[in-house]
């Protein structure tokens, strides 16, 4: 006869995926001074995007632009870790995948400008 488990199996997975998830965000906030300093940019977009947005809705858009930059920034941060944990050594390929990387939180930090640029325009009738 199987045994009975007193916890749910979702619950536990997700139990255990969120301590997981924690000790990522912990590990890259410790570890990289560009994670550091987008947590502080949220924290100050927090209150600002209230004043910049026309909207309720443009507010909390313009919150997860900068919530999109630092998971891009966390997953250029994986990328960035993987491949120095391959090889110490100078690798064309690595640096080149290293590049796309940064280049992708650089395409999310120009997004994230824009669009609150955008918002302050809005802000301000200029639309």
């Amino acid at each position: 006869m199987p045994e009975v488990k007193h916890t749910a199996p979702g619950l536990l997975r997700l139990w255990r995926a969120t301590i997981n998830s924690r000790k990522g965000l912990v590990f890259a906030f410790r570890s990289e001074q560009a994670v550091r300093e987008e947590v502080a940019v949220l924290v100050l977009a927090l209150p600002l995007a209230w004043l910049a947005g026309a909207t309720a809705m443009r507010s909390v858009e313009l919150v997860a632009t900068v919530v999109l930059v630092l998971v891009v920034e966390l997953l250029n941060t994986a990328i960035e870790k993987l491949s120095d944990r391959l090889t110490t050594e100078h690798d064309p390929q690595i640096g080149r995948v290293k590049d796309l990387g940064s280049a992708a939180v650089g395409v999310a930090i120009l997004m994230g400008g824009l669009f609150w640029l955008f918002a302050i325009a809005e802000r301000m009738g200029a639309f």
